[in-house]
């Protein structure tokens, strides 16, 4: 291919209607067809990073093997592509700016003035750039945040304006719009599409391909007319009819011919489109056997069932790749852990799971009954998984109902806990002195070493693995000996065998109860599943069978 090509993603209407995932889409319908494809999303925001965000607010922070911590269309981008993305590849409003001002302290611009326009949209387009020669692309994606008409995009639409003047036949602009049907109407209304193509062609840009939003697919007549009004040709708007899986949204966008409009538009040569395998996973997700009851029990559940996919969306994907290699549907349930502390009965109901699972987290929130929580799955034998925070509380109720340290807790929470079995790690004392929290935990891959003979070794079926972290405690080395004692395998270690990275139960004593300090979430693939997800899920199936034997 003579020259790499750029397609921008754009959002009409409205926030909220899958720009991630329709960009996801895309990628694998272009990477089905042998092109090599990479994507990029732009925020938006002030913040230099996502690491700072309520996951209430922005939805979860995904971490990219390299550390740094993004929105969680990145982890779209990567489960949808099955592939590992860099920094490069995410940008957000506040970290071009500081980029750009870093330039000009270091008189990098040679005196001259700086201003937004032309030098904001520049620093967007060297990213770009670098983010493409870096993959060695031959198509790249650029999700760009936010919806057209707002003030906070407009110099990153400024920047596509740029590469399709400079590059007209390298560039195609993609726009996303939501088709309204009002209930008391009853009728699919196309204006504010309209109006949305209009905005788009006031900052200089044309859509090449419209993607409808819609509860139910777009016919014919609703084609033509936002074909007229938009100025692009009918073939080109593409139905994007609500879906009960986003992993069938290639499939749906395939059967308007996607990848080959695309080629049209980008001058490049069709070619044959395989989505078999992709196909077959999506066919499994829905020809599951039995219904497993997960219980997610977590703190960020406040504002409402809206928010949950968003703030454990790694997890919640993680969870389905798992069930669907399983041959296993699942109902998920999201349980508030202050009910716990409320009403300490509650916890019975947890008898009624085949499977709890606490994700990560931070602060004092809902501690005591994510313990209780655990205290439960532990003494009734119902298999447990806890992330990061997850592991960390498990440790703390090993350490206080078997170790007998009374007391024990995180100083995450109690700073003058008599048995601080979580500590803060070293490094990071003098950052939390100095209120340094963006960008300063543990962050990104580091390697573990496997213990042989317990879950964690035979589900990966290896001596060591690399996976992505995001905390600032660990398990305190003075405690270790002594959980150990209590019947705590510390079946995974960093390299060096200071950093305690999976805790577990002997299978002799419980089905399955693994913690990890680490998230595996943030590696878990459609078509490759994570091998503990995937363990989990199976001992989830076999609890809810009632065949696990315990030797």
């Amino acid at each position: 291919m003579a020259s790499p090509k750029y397609i921008f993603v754009v959002g009409g209407v409205m926030s909220g209607i899958g720009k991630g995932v329709a960009t996801s889409s895309i990628g694998r319908i272009l990477k089905s067809k042998g092109f090599n494809v990479t994507a990029i999303k732009i925020d938006p925001y002030i913040n230099v990073d996502a690491g700072t965000m309520n996951p209430t607010e922005h939805g979860e922070v995904f971490v990219l093997e390299d550390g740094y911590e993004t929105d969680q269309d990145m982890g779209n981008y990567e489960r949808f592509l099955d592939t590992t993305l860099p920094s490069i590849n995410y940008m957000t409003t506040g970290r071009v700016y500081q980029e750009v001002i870093r330039r000009e302290r270091n008189l990098e611009y040679g005196g001259k003035n700086v201003e937004v326009v032309p030098d904001i949209p520049l620093e967007v387009l060297r990213r770009i750039s670098e983010a493409q020669k870096g993959a060695n692309a031959d198509i790249t994606l650029i999700e760009v945040g936010g919806t057209i008409g707002e003030y906070q995009n407009i110099i990153f639409l400024e920047a596509a304006r740029m590469l399709k003047q400079k590059y007209p036949r390298d560039v195609a602009v993609v726009m996303l719009s939501y088709v309204p049907i009002p209930g008391n109407i009853g009728e699919m209304k196309t204006k504010p599409t309209q109006y949305a193509a209009r905005s788009l062609n006031g900052v200089g840009l044309q859509a090449d391909v419209i993607l409808a939003r819609a509860t139910v697919p777009l016919d014919a007549k609703r084609k033509e007319k936002i074909a007229i009004f938009c100025n692009i040709l009918p073939e080109r708007v593409i139905s994007a009819p609500d879906v009960s899986s986003i992993y069938e949204v290639p499939l749906n966008y395939e059967k308007d011919g996607m990848g080959d409009i695309l080629c049209d538009v980008l001058g490049l040569d069709r070619r044959p489109t395989d989505l078999s395998q992709w196909e077959q996973f999506v066919a499994k997700s829905k020809n599951g056997g039995e219904t497993l009851r997960i219980a997610v029990v977590g703190k960020y559940f406040e504002s409402g069932e809206f928010v949950l996919a968003d703030s454990y969306i790694s997890v919640l994907e993680s969870l389905k790749h798992a069930a669907y290699a399983n041959d296993v549907k699942l109902q998920i349930s999201y349980l508030d852990s202050e009910v716990y502390e409320k009403d300490p009965g509650k916890l019975d109901d947890l008898g009624s799971y085949n499977g709890v699972l606490v994700p990560g987290g931070f602060g004092t929130r809902g501690v005591e009954g994510i313990i209780a929580a655990v205290q439960y799955a532990r003494e009734h034998q119902v298999p447990y998984f806890g992330l990061c925070y997850g592991m960390q509380l498990a440790v703390v109720e090993t350490a206080r109902h078997k170790a007998g340290l009374d007391g024990a807790n995180t100083v995450e929470i109690d700073k003058a806990a008599p048995h601080p079995v979580i500590d803060v790690m070293p490094d990071q004392v003098e950052k939390l002195t100095k209120a340094d929290y963006g960008g300063t935990m543990r962050l990104g891959s580091y390697d573990c070493v496997l213990t042989p003979g317990t879950i964690a070794h035979d589900a990966y079926k290896k001596d060591t693995i690399t996976e992505r972290h995001r905390h600032r405690y660990e398990v305190n080395p003075e405690y270790i000996e002594r959980i150990k004692k209590s019947g705590m395998v510390f079946s995974g270690k960093s390299p060096s065998g200071i950093l305690m990275e999976i805790a577990e139960l002997p299978k002799s004593e419980h089905p399955f109860f693994v913690g990890t300090q680490f998230h595996p979430e943030f590696q878990s693939r459609p078509l490759n599943p994570h091998p503990l997800f995937v363990a989990f899920i199976k001992a989830a199936k076999e609890h809810m069978a009632g065949s696990l034997v315990v030797v």
